[in-house]
């Protein structure tokens, strides 16, 4: 493989590397928002109308961001009703074909989340809720999260098309 794409496939995993262990701590981040609402609830008597929201943005923001890194790892969901049997090479292609699905539905995805942070920015959007928090900081990770995913899936296919090539990308 050309060495760009060799060091492109380096930086996005050095990149996802890092976003996904840092989003992997936002879950003790929501489990303690979620214990504080708790203990002010029952042994307080003082709810907080932020809690749900906070909690709900901090679980967007654990599997948007943690998405690449997942996906670098091989920890994402797959059916293996025959792909464990195969051959490396014809797993490699079979992943081939469908990371091009999953291109094309990452890049609609992509630009969907970046008009709506665009939106948000824009007119200054907020949730419709008592609490009403701004929409685009939210919205602004989950656009970035996407994009990390998407890289992560060319890079992957790049290293399934190396695979199949009979090379390796170290």
């Amino acid at each position: 493989m050309p060495k760009a794409v060799t060091i492109f496939v380096q930086y996005v995993e050095s990149a996802n590397k890092v976003v996904g262990r840092f989003s992997m701590y936002l879950i003790f981040a929501m489990g303690g928002i979620l214990l504080f609402e708790s203990i002010a609830r029952t042994i307080f008597n003082k709810p907080h109308i932020w809690v749900v929201e906070i909690a709900q943005f901090l679980m967007a923001a654990y599997y948007l961001l943690g998405g690449g890194y997942s996906m670098m790892l091989k920890a994402h969901v797959r059916m293996d009703l025959l792909y464990g049997r195969w051959s490396a090479a014809r797993q490699a292609l079979s992943d081939v074909f469908t990371s091009l699905l999953l291109i094309l539905y990452m890049v609609f995805l992509l630009l969907g989340g970046i008009s709506g942070a665009k939106y948000a920015l824009k007119y200054g959007q907020v949730n419709y809720s008592s609490w009403a928090p701004p929409m685009a900081p939210i919205k602004i990770i989950m656009a970035f999260g996407i994009l990390l995913m998407l890289l992560q899936v060319i890079a992957t296919f790049i290293r399934d098309v190396a695979k199949i090539r009979g090379k390796t990308i170290s």
